[in-house]
């Protein structure tokens, strides 16, 4: 049997040196301490005999150890100590005071003296720390009397420790002792958790600060132990009574704790989370507040908020709830705090999407406003990755919000959005063009509905859509150079994504090519240097005159009119020279880009030091007044966009190029060259857009046009062999080159000489040919006027037109018009041939014997009228053509009657002319108002026309009705007052007479008294208002006092006139108005009126009554409780009633492709417009006007019951009867 093997012997201390006692040198005592450390540092716990260290454990604590002024010997005697203690445990061999003052030792040790790894007796601080915890001896600490304030002490002292950045093995020491004092003690002192949860608060706390890293490790490895004590310590502030902001102050940076805590160590918030759902539903605000932005933020966090979302549904649903908070302060926070989780997972980006659709439509301002700032503040990967296409859609209907900050603000979001997107939108990304390319278009389908939303969508575009290249950003060299390619391309790319040309328009009319010149700016501009600065030595009072009219004008133009006339007073007075040259610069059209940019800067720059306070009134000025879409640098790039095998970039760039020619020809100054070389082109279209330039271009100065042998035969050549458009084109640049008198008598003689020969789309370009020729070289014309004449009347507009298909369509089923493209060359030669008749007579309208002239040709266009588009009744002929016949001959009136000399000629034709805005045909009737609304904006048409706006009523499309709106709203605005009464209430009277004289006018049934109620009711809409509603009402009156010059038709007047003053009552009723009686007195127009022979037979029909009680209250039915109806559209939407026009029923629009009319051309450059205010506005719903009040479907006159003649006739028997004026009276 094997020998047990004996335990070796407890090794003892050899140690036997004194440390304590006199005449000990540090030196001496330092090497002992050092001899001392390493032997116990090799002892062994398991072997060591402890007993053999009574002395050294003693003499260790002695106060001349512990307060030696070395720090070499305290660091030596710390690391003796500590493992004395490791030898020693679990019982140590001191006293609880005695432990307290060695622990204490230890802190100050190495709080005081470890700096860095650097620092002297590094490895003797480190060995300390490894003792401590490894051997876990701090644990003593609990059991020691007021444990907690040596614990807080320790603590303190880790922390402070950890902030020197020292190794990582030193922070796991650091983390390893705190960890374990709280294992180990009893309750975690609250000062102990003070300072745990002070490294979250700071202000540097982040993952790379130590002391922050050592609180997360000691939180997430204590989590089970400190969960308890985190929460009583939320739970006491949070449900802490509060009297002041600070402790307001204190909440807040409690779940700002909360939410750093929960990111680093949500483990000790296990009892947390479920205080905060209850602070959601506290009643005090600023705790809803508070933990709502808190919550969104936890919610967030990427590390653990899906987690969160998992772990506590309820607190999830209770915050989402917050979004129909009763306060709007929270519903807005919680849109601020949910935009980080629009880009979570979709357990959380799908409630988001869901809550911010719904909080688009919140009903407070400030909330929508604030979502639509949400939108506007993403980033590209966000916006196009985690935005649904219908929230984007949602955001735009924002535009046509009740509140302007919230239109504002959600125009401004879609601006941005396709600002960050336009780089991939440029490069044809399919996902970036499906998300973003729609918004200019939306945004510039708002811009009519209202002055203020089209400033909104003016500065959008100048700043996101179309912004001006930055000299900063863009230089592509030491001279600033701008990338005017880019630039322009980037208009081009806007327009590819354009889907209506009513849009395109919009566009277009922001460049402001299209004002007359000078333009009011550069009145301006002029008044200001003339003023200078209210130092003027002659002409004062003119001078000052004129300036208050220009502001006057232009600042009724701005958003903030009475703002804006102070601010340009100011601007006027500070006379700055610098400031003119600069604005002078932006409106000149021979400024290129880069000078543009360079005097927009300078100029915006210069206000904003002078005076910051009407730089937002000049800043908008400025971008009214400057070429910023399109200027000079253009052309070039557009030119070679022609060419461009993409078809739809080519088609811009031709429309761009034909704006200019139309509007600014000046542009083309700098690009003769290239523009001639054009016409070599083999493109057509590029040839014929080159033509329209020089053409253009020679017409605004005929000395800067290309004046070669080589040029002119080109051009001369086009204008008898090339298509329609080029002939048009080259016809008009000879009528305004040099030697136009000779050249243009050579083209007139050869295409006398060839009529009737000719191809028919030969004789088309011909056609076209004379009809410039008879516009702007009269003398040439004349030469052979009575054979181009004569054809143009027998041979051509007599001779019936064919059919342009062969298919037969029903009665039903018939189409009234034809696309450009299927206008056949006979019908387009007749429709030039009309034109050629007009502009010959507007051409003669100076002469002896304009009427001579025109006689003729207001007899064939009023015969196109009365038959429908044919010269003689009941033709057959296909109504595709007739509609583009009277069409033609309608607008032709249009422009006659601008001649003062023709206009009486005209005027008994007037009500056959006006009837054509209720023409059966769509297009008809869209194309004759705007042509209409275009030449009465220049003022070239008599007051008169100004009525036939107020015709479209009825009118099924709501196009045409708000193109009449938009004409009506945009004069009223214009017009001085005086202006007003003349062009807009005094023909109140003429309107009358014309619904009198209209083929649907009648009484008998109530439908008849309310289709004419109508129209008055509408012009009441318009134009009344306080200062008018007597005026209109004293001209009602009046007419009561007058026979119409027709005889037979008074009494249809004098209905007209008595149920005018009945609604106008009802009108002024609604408006809390009350009608006094007119002072001045007004002169009725006697070419449709006549005055009574008699004073008694006035006072007499002026005391008759011709509507019955039954139609009074048919009409107070409708209109006395309209605002009640109009508040109750919106509950259930109403049938269209169908409108009528001449007595038929008006058809509604078909569907089709808008085409570029050669039409165009020539009527804009006659009015030389400047705002073509008559574009119909985007549509909106909430605004659209109630359809038939008793939701009737409105039926043609033929259609109408007999039974319902009937029941009104007895009524209107007696008063007729009672009339002293019958019509035997009349004389």
């Amino acid at each position: 049997m094997a020998r047990a093997t004996a335990a070796p012997p407890p090794k003892k201390l050899s140690f036997r040196d004194k440390i304590v006692g006199k005449g000990l040198s540090t030196d001496a005592l330092t090497k002992k301490l050092q001899l001392l450390q390493k032997e116990l540092s090799e002892l062994d716990q398991e072997t060591i005999d402890v007993s053999s260290l009574g002395v050294v454990r003693k003499d260790l604590i002695n106060v001349s150890i512990l307060h030696h002024k070395d720090r070499g010997i305290k660091a030596f005697a710390a690391c003796c100590l500590a493992d004395i203690l490791r030898l020693t445990a679990p019982d140590a061999p001191y006293t609880p005071a005695e432990l307290r003052d060695i622990f204490q030792f230890f802190v100050q040790q190495v709080t005081t003296n470890l700096k860095s790894a650097d620092a002297p007796y590094y490895t003797e601080y480190f060995h300390l720390l490894e003792s401590l915890s490894t051997v876990k001896s701090v644990v003593l600490v609990c059991d020691l009397p007021n444990a907690d304030e040596l614990m807080t002490e320790i603590f303190k002292g880790m922390f402070q420790l950890a902030r020197h950045n020292l190794p990582r093995k030193v922070e796991v020491f650091l983390a390893d002792i705190l960890i374990a004092l709280i294992d180990e003690c009893h309750t975690v002192p609250s000062d102990v958790l003070d300072l745990i949860l002070a490294q979250f608060i700071d202000r540097n706390a982040r993952q790379e600060q130590p002391a922050y890293r050592l609180a997360v490790q000691v939180c997430n490895s204590t989590a089970d132990k400190l969960a308890r004590h985190v929460s009583q310590y939320f739970t006491e502030i949070i449900v802490a009574d509060r009297d002041d902001d600070q402790d307001l102050e204190e909440i807040r940076t409690a779940h700002e704790l909360i939410k750093r805590l929960y990111h680093s160590c949500p483990d000790v918030l296990p009892s947390v989370i479920p205080q905060l759902e209850e602070e959601l539903h506290a009643e005090e605000l600023q705790l809803r507040l508070i933990v709502t932005e808190a919550l969104g933020q936890m919610f967030a966090d990427k590390g653990g908020g899906l987690e969160l979302v998992k772990k506590y549904p309820s607190t999830w649903n209770a915050w989402l709830k917050r979004k129909n908070d009763k306060v709007p302060a929270v519903r807005l926070k919680f849109i601020e705090a949910a935009q980080a989780l629009m880009t979570g997972p979709p357990e959380q980006s799908d409630a988001i999407e869901e809550a911010y659709l719904g909080k688009l439509l919140d009903p407070d301002d400030k909330v929508r406003a604030a979502l639509c700032r949400v939108y506007g503040s993403l980033d590209y990967e966000t916006a196009l990755r985690h935005v649904s296409l219908q929230q984007l859609q949602a955001l735009a209907d924002r535009g046509l919000d009740r509140k302007p900050v919230v239109r504002s603000e959600a125009l401004r979001a879609l601006g941005k959005l396709y600002a960050v997107a336009y780089p991939e939108i440029e490069n044809k990304d399919g996902a970036a063009i499906t998300q973003f390319g729609w918004i200019p278009n939306k945004l510039l389908q708002m811009q009519r509905v209202s002055g203020d939303l089209r400033t909104t969508v003016e500065e959008v575009v100048a700043q996101y859509i179309l912004p001006l290249p930055s000299l900063a950003t863009t230089a592509t060299s030491k001279g600033g150079e701008v990338d005017e390619v880019a630039w322009t391309d980037r208009l081009l790319t806007v327009m590819a994504y354009l889907d209506d040309e009513n849009v395109v328009g919009n566009l277009l009319q922001m460049s402001t090519l299209q004002r007359a010149r000078p333009t009011i700016f550069e009145h301006f501009v002029q008044s200001c240097v003339l003023n200078n600065g209210g130092v003027i030595d002659e002409n004062e009072e003119a001078i000052t005159n004129k300036l208050t009219a220009v502001t006057k004008h232009l600042s009724a133009s701005l958003p903030d009119p009475v703002k804006a006339l102070e601010d340009l007073k100011v601007f006027a007075k500070f006379n700055e020279q610098r400031l003119y040259k600069l604005l002078k610069t932006c409106m000149d059209p021979q400024t290129d880009l880069k000078a543009l940019v360079k005097a927009t800067n300078e100029f915006i720059k210069r206000v904003e030091t002078e005076s910051a306070g009407i730089a937002p009134t000049m800043t908008l000025v400025l971008r009214q007044a400057s070429l910023r879409l399109i200027n000079q640098s253009s052309v070039p790039t557009l030119l070679k966009r022609l060419g461009k095998p993409h078809r739809l970039t080519a088609d811009n760039a031709s429309k761009l190029i034909r704006y200019i020619a139309k509007h600014l020809p000046a542009l083309f100054k700098s690009h003769i060259a290239e523009l001639v070389k054009g016409l070599a082109a083999p493109d057509p279209i590029l040839v014929e857009v080159s033509l329209q330039a020089l053409s253009a271009l020679v017409k605004w100065d005929e000395k800067v046009g290309p004046t070669d042998k080589r040029t002119i035969d080109r051009i001369k050549r086009l204008a008898l062999e090339g298509t329609c458009r080029q002939a048009k084109f080259a016809a008009r640049f000879l009528a305004f080159s040099k030697e136009k008198a000779v050249v243009c008598a050579e083209v007139v003689d050869t295409i006398a000489d060839a009529l009737g020969t000719t191809a028919p789309e030969i004789l088309v370009a011909h056609v076209a040919v004379l009809g410039q020729f008879a516009r702007f070289a009269p003398d040439a014309f004349e030469q052979r006027s009575d054979i181009l004449m004569t054809f143009l009347v027998k041979k051509l507009l007599m001779v019936p037109t064919h059919k342009l298909d062969d298919e037969m369509d029903t009665e039903e089923e018939a189409e009234e018009w034809a696309s450009d493209e299927e206008v056949s060359d006979n019908l387009r030669a007749k429709i030039l041939a009309i034109k050629v008749c007009r502009f010959r007579c507007l051409a003669h309208v100076g002469a002896d014997n304009a009427v001579e002239i025109a006689t003729p040709v207001l007899k064939l266009l009023a015969s196109l009228i009365d038959n429908g588009g044919s010269l003689v009744a009941d033709s057959g002929e296909d109504p595709k053509v007739m509609s583009r016949m009277r069409l033609q001959a309608a607008v032709s009136l249009l422009h006659l009657a601008s001649s003062a000399a023709l206009a009486k000629t005209i005027a008994p034709k007037f009500l056959k002319l006006g009837l054509v805005v209720q023409d059966t045909c769509f297009d008809v009737r869209m194309t004759f108002l705007k042509k209409l609304c275009l030449l009465a904006t220049r003022q070239k048409l008599p007051a008169q026309y100004n009525v036939i706006p107020f015709l479209t009523v009825h009118d099924p499309e709501e196009d045409v009705k708000n193109m009449a709106m938009s004409f009506v709203t945009g004069a009223m605005r214009r017009m001085t007052p005086e202006k007003r009464v003349q062009d807009l209430e005094m023909v109140f009277i003429r309107l009358l007479h014309l619904l009198a004289h209209h083929p649907d006018f009648g009484v008998d049934t109530k439908e008849e008294l309310l289709d004419i109620a109508k129209y008055i009711w509408f012009y009441l809409e318009q134009v009344a208002n306080a200062d008018t509603v007597s005026l209109l009402f004293h001209l009602a009156g009046r007419g009561k006092t007058v026979y119409d010059a027709e005889p037979g038709e008074s009494e249809k007047f004098w209905i007209a006139c008595e149920l005018a003053q009945e609604l106008i009552k009802i009108w002024a009723k609604q408006h809390s108005l009350t009608v006094t009686t007119h002072p001045g007195k007004v002169k009725l127009p006697s070419d449709i009126l006549r005055p009574m022979e008699k004073a008694e037979y006035t006072k007499q029909n002026r005391d008759t009554t011709y509507l019955s009680d039954e139609m009074l209250r048919w009409a107070a039915a409708v209109y006395d409780s309209a605002k009640e109806k109009k508040e109750k559209k919106e509950r259930a939407p109403k049938r269209k009633a169908p409108a009528k026009a001449n007595g038929n029923p008006t058809k509604r629009r078909r569907k089709r492709q808008s085409g570029r009319s050669d039409d165009d051309d020539d009527d804009e450059d006659a009015m030389d417009e400047d705002e073509p205010s008559s574009e119909p506005p985007a549509v909106v719903e909430d605004d659209e006007d109630e359809s038939e009040a008793d939701g009737e479907e409105r039926l043609g006159r033929g259609q109408r019951t007999r039974a319902k003649r009937k029941q009104a006739k007895a009524a209107l028997k007696k008063a007729r009867q009672s009339s002293p004026l019958t019509e035997s009276s009349e004389g």
